[in-house]
């Protein structure tokens, strides 16, 4: 009976150890797919917001105001062909192109 008892001891721990193994191995797939699906769900979250904030980009995109370009150049265009920012409306007197002689040329 002693060798019954030590053959049925060594089953039973080689069982255990087999068993606790495989027990292991479960536990290791388990956290293997736990984190593929973590995986997953940080990738669709990362793609949700990409895709939301394309959409709010697009509701807010920035347009130029045409009506008050248009405005500033109809104002501009009023001060005749003369005004420029140095000038202004009324342009350069004539007189002021003489450099001190009666002539245009200076002569």
């Amino acid at each position: 009976m002693g060798i019954t008892a030590a053959v049925a001891a060594v089953v039973g721990t080689t069982y255990a150890v087999y068993s606790g193994e495989q027990a292991k191995d479960r536990q290791k797939d388990a956290l293997r797919q736990q984190e593929q699906a973590q995986q997953q769900q940080l990738t669709q979250a990362k793609e949700a917001a990409s895709t939301s904030q394309q959409n709010i980009n697009k509701a807010n995109q920035r347009r130029p105001n045409t009506q008050a370009i248009m405005a500033d150049t109809q104002m501009a265009s009023g001060a005749g062909a003369s005004g420029t920012m140095l000038t202004g409306p009324q342009g350069i007197d004539p007189q002021q192109l003489a450099l001190g002689k009666n002539t245009l040329l200076g002569g």
